[in-house]
């Protein structure tokens, strides 16, 4: 499981896990979630708010963008880990340097 929090404005930026399902909830905030097939090509979308629940089946193209003025926070749990237990990235630039 992986706590984020998107700074207004902020987006998780577009990734696709080759294999690996993941499930994101809204804790707090509003933001806008698309998926596709490609990662240009992010075809479907929809607003997320509070308590709302994303599944990503693995392969599929995805971005998460905070539409709020707050920051968005979500939990999200991937099948299998990604992440070794306990694991802090303050930053995504902190996250992609460990790639």
């Amino acid at each position: 499981m992986t706590l984020m929090e998107l700074p207004a404005g902020g987006s998780i930026g577009i990734e696709m896990h080759d294999d690996t399902d993941q499930y994101i909830r809204v804790e707090s905030g509003r933001g806008i979630v698309r998926m596709g097939a490609a990662g240009e090509e992010l075809d479907e979308g929809c607003p997320i708010g509070v308590g709302d629940g994303i599944f990503v089946p693995a392969g599929t193209w995805h971005n998460i963008s905070n539409a709020g003025n707050r920051p968005l926070k979500l939990s999200s749990v991937y099948a299998p880990p990604h992440h070794p237990k306990g694991t802090v990235h303050p930053t995504r630039a902190d996250a992609d340097k460990q790639s």
